[in-house]
C-alpha cells in the first residue's frame, strides 16, 4: 500500500506529574502524516506542540511526562505497524534517529561540545547501520556535502564551537538525515537563526524531503516560515487541535478564531507600501485600539558621527594585541524626536554594538554622539549617569535583564531610587501608573520574574525603561524571542507610548518585517558598516545596495502563493571581521540616490 500514512497519532493525551496534581500537556489530539509530505504544526508557547513530537519520539517521558492515552502508530521499513506508545525502549532505541530523525532547535545543546563534528556524525551510522569507520566518514562527508557546508574534510575534525550558528544548524540537519529515516521530525530548526541563513536552511530541507521521500513534521510558530513549507497544516491552542487543512486553506479561508487571529498578529513585508508613517498593527478581539499613523517632528534628538568601536584580539606570550575585530566601523546617523531608527542586519553585522557603543555601555574608539545637544562621548562616569536619564535600554531576553529576587513592582521603581526621583508615595504613585500604561494589572506587582509569560516579561522591562522618562529607548532585538501574537502586542505598545510621550526609538532587530512596521528611518548594516540608509518607504520599496536586495529576497513570506526557490538565494559567505593591528579602513563614502537616500560606494566586501 502506498498511501498508507507513516504515523498516525491518535487521541494523544500527555501528563506531566507535579506537586499540585497533574498538568495536561497534550488533551486530545489526532493528525496523521503521509509519506512525502511536509507537515506544520503552529501554535504559541505552550500550546503543546513540541510534546506531541516528543511523544512520538517516546522523548517525553525523560522530561517527566507520561502517555496518558491514545495511539501512536508507526508504519516501519520491515516489520509493518507498531503502536510507539505501547513499545519497548529497547524497540524505541533501533527506531530513533534510524527511522525518525530528529533535528533541535538549539543546535549548540544538540551537538556535544567535547566530540568532533565527524564522531558525532558517525556514531549513528557504526550503532544502526553496521559501517566500518572508513565507510562512516565517507558517509559523513557527503552528508556535509548534500547540507551545503563548505570543505567538509576539514569539519569532521573540528569542534562544535569552531562552526557559526548556521553552520552548526546544517551539522544537526545531516546527523538527522545520517540513517535516512522515513519520518523527520523538526521542532523550531530556524528561530535562533538569521533570515538569510534561515532561507538557505528550508530550501535545504525541502530539497532534502524532495530528494529522498522523506516525511516531514515541522514545528513552528512563524507563519511565514509555514507558508514556505507546509503540504498540511495542523494549528494548535492549549493542548489540543484547533483546526487542520491544506496550506491554502488556512491561509486563505481561517475558520477558527484562534487562526484568524494568529493570521492577523503576523507583520508582512509589503504591508505598509504607500504608507508614509509607521501605524500600529489591527488586532483581532483587541479593544479601544488607536490605529492613527505616528509622523514624529523634524527635531534632530540624537546625532551620531563616525561611531568606531573594536574590540582586541589577544594572543601571544605577553598577550599582546595581535588583531582587532571592527565590530562598528564609521557608522553616521540622525534621529528625530518621537520618530524610530531601524538598524538591521544578519548576527555579527556590528548593530548591537553600536547601540551598545551610543550608551557607552562598550567604549567607542572614535566618534561623536550628540544626545539632545550633550556631547556623550566627553562625560565623565557622574555626567554620563546623568545623560542616561534620557536615553534607557531594552534587551532581547527580558528573564536575563530583570532581578528573579525582586518582586516586579521594586524593580521598576528601582531606578527612581537610584535617582532620588520623589517620595515613596509619588514612586508608588508613578510604579502604577506605569503598569496601568503597559497594560499589566496592579495585582502583578506583587510578583516575581519567573511567575509571568515571556510577553509579559518584556512589557515590565518596558515600564523600568519609561520609568525615568527618557527620551531615547533602545530596543535591541526587544520582540524577537516572543511568540506571533505576544510581539504584536509588544510592537503596538511601544508604538502607542512613541504616539503619547514623543519617544524616540532605536530599533535594533533582524526581522524585516517587523522593521517595516515600526520605522520611519531604515539603516542596513554590514560588517560594522550602514550599507544604505535612509527613509523606511524608499529602502524597503527601492532597495540599491546588493546587500539589502538580498536581504529582501531571504524574507520568507506569509503567503503561500509567494514561496522562495533556492535559485533566489544567492548569498555569499560572510568575510571576516577580524583584521591585524596594521589594517587601514577606508572612510565610508555615500552616495545620495533620491532625496535622504544613502548607498555605500566604500567597497563593503560584498
Amino acid at each position: 500500500m502506498l498511501d498508507q500514512p507513516i504515523a498516525q497519532i491518535k487521541n494523544l493525551r500527555v501528563e506531566f506529574q507535579t506537586k499540585d496534581g497533574p498538568v495536561v500537556g497534550v488533551e486530545d489530539v489526532s493528525f496523521e502524516i503521509s509519506p512525502g509530505e511536509t507537515l506544520c504544526i503552529v501554535g504559541e508557547s505552550g500550546s503543546g506542540k513540541s510534546v506531541s513530537s516528543l511523544s512520538l519520539m517516546r522523548l517525553v517521558e525523560f522530561g517527566g511526562g507520561e502517555i496518558a492515552g491514545g495511539q501512536l502508530l508507526f508504519d516501519r521499513r520491515e516489520g509493518g505497524e507498531v503502536d510507539l506508545a505501547q513499545s519497548e525502549q529497547d524497540l524505541m532505541k533501533q527506531i530513533r534517529g534510524n527511522e525518525i530523525g530528529m533535528i533541535f532547535q538549539e543546535p549548540m545543546t544538540a551537538l556535544n561540545p567535547v566530540f568532533t563534528v565527524g564522531r558525532q556524525l558517525t556514531e549513528g551510522l557504526r550503532v544502526h547501520k553496521n559501517m566500518s569507520k572508513r565507510e562512516a566518514e565517507a558517509r559523513a562527508i557527503e552528508l556535509l556535502r548534500e547540507v551545503r557546508i563548505p570543505e567538509p574534510e576539514r569539519r569532521l575534525n573540528q569542534y562544535p564551537h569552531e562552526l557559526s550558528g548556521g553552520m552548526r544548524q546544517r551539522v544537526v540537519i545531516a546527523m538527522a538525515m545520517a540513517c535516512e529515516p522515513r519520518l523527520l521530525i523538526a521542532d523550531e530548526p530556524t528561530t535562533a537563526l538569521d533570515v538569510t541563513i534561515q532561507a538557505e536552511i528550508l530550501a535545504l530541507m525541502d530539497r532534502l524531503k524532495r530528494e529522498t521521500g522523506t516525511a516531514v513534521m515541522f514545528i513552528t510558530h512563524d507563519m511565514a516560515v509555514v507558508a514556505q513549507m507546509a503540504d498540511r497544516v495542523v494549528v494548535m491552542f492549549r493542548g489540543n487541535k484547533v483546526e487542520e487543512g491544506t496550506v491554502q486553506e488556512i491561509f486563505e479561508n481561517p475558520t477558527h478564531d484562534y487562526t484568524k487571529a494568529l493570521l492577523a498578529a503576523v507583520p508582512k513585508l509589503g504591508e505598509m507600501t504607500g504608507k508614509a508613517a509607521p501605524e500600529p498593527m489591527k488586532l483581532l478581539g483587541v479593544e479601544g485600539q488607536n490605529l492613527d499613523p505616528i509622523p514624529g517632528t523634524e527635531e534632530v534628538l540624537l546625532r551620531v558621527k563616525g561611531l568606531t568601536t573594536r574590540f582586541e584580539v589577544k594572543g601571544g606570550f605577553f598577550r599582546r594585541t595581535v588583531a582587532n575585530v571592527h565590530a562598528v566601523e564609521d557608522v553616521s546617523f540622525t534621529i528625530n524626536k518621537g520618530q524610530t531608527l531601524s538598524l538591521v542586519g544578519e548576527s555579527g553585522c556590528g548593530k548591537s554594538s553600536a547601540g551598545r557603543s551610543i550608551l557607552r555601555l562598550v567604549e567607542p574608539m572614535a566618534g561623536e554622539i550628540d544626545l539632545d545637544g550633550k556631547d556623550i562621548m566627553q562625560l565623565n562616569q557622574n555626567g554620563l549617569r546623568q545623560a542616561r536619564l534620557d536615553m534607557q535600554m531594552i534587551f532581547q531576553d527580558p528573564f536575563a535583564s530583570l532581578n528573579p529576587q525582586m518582586q516586579l513592582s521594586d524593580q521598576v521603581a528601582e531606578p527612581m531610587w537610584n535617582y532620588g526621583m520623589g517620595s515613596a508615595s509619588d514612586i508608588n504613585a508613578r510604579v502604577e501608573m506605569l503598569f496601568d500604561r503597559v497594560h499589566l494589572p496592579r495585582s502583578f506587582m506583587r510578583r516575581y520574574p519567573h511567575e509571568m509569560s515571556g510577553g509579559q516579561r518584556q512589557r515590565i522591562a518596558i515600564a523600568r525603561a519609561l520609568a525615568l522618562n527618557p527620551k531615547l529607548i533602545i530596543a535591541d532585538e526587544a520582540v524577537s524571542a516572543l511568540d506571533v501574537s505576544v510581539q504584536a502586542q509588544v510592537l503596538n505598545l511601544m508604538m502607542e507610548l512613541q504616539s503619547e510621550l514623543g519617544l524616540s526609538f532605536l530599533f535594533i532587530s533582524h526581522d524585516m518585517a517587523v522593521v517595516e512596521r515600526v520605522s520611519h528611518h531604515v539603516g542596513v548594516m554590514y560588517l560594522g558598516r550602514i550599507v544604505e540608509m535612509g527613509p523606511r518607504s524608499r529602502v524597503f520599496e527601492n532597495p540599491q545596495h546588493p546587500y539589502t536586495q538580498a536581504l529582501m529576497k531571504a524574507v520568507p513570506i506569509a503567503d503561500p502563493n509567494r514561496r522562495k526557490s533556492e535559485k533566489d538565494l544567492n548569498f555569499k559567505p560572510i568575510p571576516s571581521p577580524i583584521h591585524p593591528v596594521d589594517h587601514v579602513v577606508e572612510p565610508s563614502v555615500y552616495n545620495e540616490v533620491e532625496s535622504g537616500h544613502y548607498v555605500l560606494t566604500t567597497d563593503s566586501g560584498y
